[in-house]
């Protein structure tokens, strides 16, 4: 009673002081474009086009808002040095089109709008605009069928649903999104699931067929101004931290939480403040959740980001998971650590940074860097090796835009490692997950990975991405033992080893390779036709012989997110 009490204050106060801010501010405020890989890269591959970051939002934190991304498309139309090919100006205005209601540059109506009263613009089903009100309704849709080798039943997924976006009074903006799916999923992705006991990405679900799942998606967000420079959300979703592929500090790995954030951007400085509630813990009856109260955690986090020059970005970020609401991290400027410490430590703490430097243009260099734990003989080992308290993972990207000069060629190269017991913690519900998922990585800790990507667009509508991956990583033999690898086990119980002598990889020894092919090709605006060809071979010193899998998808796609399977 006492945790839902201080939420609900929470929660009130933010809405109070927004409710005696907003009159006093006529600032555009859109709603928060939903990540998406893919989308994302469109709009990022500019700024390193342009070899330098750009003035209206940090990239550094994901989702970004519409109203913002809008104004650095305009800001791109008259860029003739970045915007320069077929593919290019078809690129800008495509974004531009998905975020119309914000673009000052024009954006065209539909030629024929369907029985003259929907789709009168290209992205929207149908809306509704004016100074005191807009709302944008579309459909959502999804459906792909596939085969693979040594799966008993072809992986196949249908999903339906609907999303709306909007704003009010052009201060408030609003998203929600709502899907239902049924699906059977490629083997190694149905084995994650089986072993978190959580639909990737979805957390709850409910049995189809036997071997299916089936499961609800519902998000949504409010978002207003506090101030000139502050802005509050108010939301359920995910959020993305860094410029990789992967992340080490927030990642879109988990299912949706709620959560409540404060977004203060000044001069150079950009201060994100998040506190969210999430799910410790779920009941099980007959190895599938069932009803009940589920056991609640909470998660505080804070990034600094910094512009320094023109050409690099610094963050800083400290976060703390809890079993209880604690008001100490209420204060959006205090050193998690040094409350931590003055409580006696109960709480799991992560201190870390990020950066990103665009050094040359049309290159980009980026890293993160997150300290789980750090005891200074220990991390430099000058008493000893492998220390199981030497907790951290550590990520380094390159991107090369427009390859060897070719246009919209795109490279991608990125290592990530986190040494084992990372993100693991000696008190119950306090691990770096949420509803028995990563918060980061997939892999959790323990592992080694490289991801390269290629993505090529040789005209205008069709996209081509190509992503390898090699992993290793050090398993463990049974749910009594812990190597280190899995984030849900406490790192006091089930280890082999003693304080030294923890090195990465150790236990069952994993070696993964994976590639994935993938043409998208769009058809009308945000719908597309998938076809993918996904390798993927594991090998393992507890496995005879290698685990080869080959999967062939095709798919239609409307408003929705491509799956991602590599991991």
């Amino acid at each position: 009673m006492q945790k839902r009490s201080s939420l609900r204050l929470t929660l009130s106060l933010l809405i109070f002081i927004a409710s005696y801010s907003l009159p006093f501010f006529s600032l555009a405020q859109g709603s928060y474009i939903p990540y998406d890989r893919d989308y994302y890269h469109r709009i990022e591959r500019y700024e390193i086009l342009q070899g330098k970051t750009n003035p209206f939002f940090n990239t550094g934190y994901k989702p970004q808002r519409r109203d913002h991304v809008a104004k650095y498309l305009d800001s791109l139309a008259l860029d003739s040095a970045v915007i320069r090919s077929r593919v290019d100006q078809f690129n800008l205005q495509y974004l531009a089109q998905d975020n119309w209601e914000f673009v000052e540059q024009e954006t065209e109506l539909s030629k024929k709008p369907f029985l003259k009263a929907l789709y009168k613009r290209p992205g929207d089903f149908t809306y509704y605009n004016s100074d005191e009100f807009d709302i944008h309704v579309n459909p959502v849709f999804y459906i792909n069928g596939g085969i693979e080798t040594d799966n008993l039943r072809n992986p196949n997924r249908l999903t339906r649903g609907v999303a709306i976006r909007g704003s009010i009074d052009k201060k408030v903006g609003f998203y929600t999104y709502l899907t239902s799916s049924e699906g059977f999923f490629p083997s190694w992705v149905k084995n994650t699931a089986e072993y978190n006991g959580a639909v990737p990405g979805e957390g709850f679900w409910k049995e189809y067929e036997t071997d299916g799942y089936s499961y609800f998606s519902a998000l949504g967000h409010v978002n207003f101004h506090l101030t000139k420079h502050i802005e509050a959300q108010v939301g359920h979703d995910r959020n993305f931290v860094g410029e990789g592929y992967r992340s080490f500090l927030l990642s879109d790995f988990s299912n949706p939480y709620m959560f409540v954030k404060l977004n203060t951007k000044i001069w150079k400085f950009q201060l994100t403040n998040l506190w969210t509630q999430m799910n410790a813990d779920v009941l099980y009856n007959r190895g599938r959740p069932t009803d009940g109260k589920y056991p609640q955690k909470y998660f505080s986090f804070h990034r600094l980001g910094l512009n320094v020059g023109k050409k690099l970005n610094l963050g800083f970020f400290e976060s703390v998971m809890t079993d209880q609401i604690d008001f100490n991290y209420f204060n959006p400027f205090v050193f998690f650590r040094w409350v931590e410490q003055q409580q006696g430590s109960p709480d799991s703490i992560m201190l870390g940074m990020d950066y990103k430097w665009l050094f040359y243009p049309g290159m980009e260099l980026y890293g993160q860097f997150a300290l789980d734990e750090f005891v200074f003989e220990e991390f430099f080992e000058i008493s000893g090796g492998g220390s199981k308290r030497n907790k951290y993972g550590v990520q380094l990207g390159y991107k090369y835009i427009n390859v060897f000069g070719v246009s919209n060629l795109d490279f991608q190269f990125e290592w990530n490692q986190a040494r084992p017991y990372t993100f693991q913690e000696k008190t119950e519900y306090q691990s770096y997950s949420n509803w028995r998922t990563p918060l980061t990585h997939p892999r959790g800790a323990n592992f080694r990975e490289f991801v390269g990507i290629i993505r090529y667009q040789p005209i205008p509508k069709l996209n081509l991405t190509l992503t390898g991956m090699y992993q290793m990583y050090g398993s463990d033999e049974n749910t009594e033992t812990n190597w280190g690898g899995d984030v849900l086990k406490n790192r006091l119980v089930g280890s082999p080893t003693g304080l030294y002598n923890n090195f990465i990889g150790q236990g069952v020894e994993n070696q993964v390779v994976q590639s994935n092919l993938n043409a998208s090709y769009m058809l009308k605006h945000n719908f597309f036709i998938d076809a993918t060809h996904t390798f993927r071979r594991r090998t393992a010193e507890d496995l005879d012989s290698p685990e080869v899998n080959q999967l062939v998808q095709l798919g239609i796609r409307w408003n929705f997110l491509r799956p991602d399977y590599n991991y």
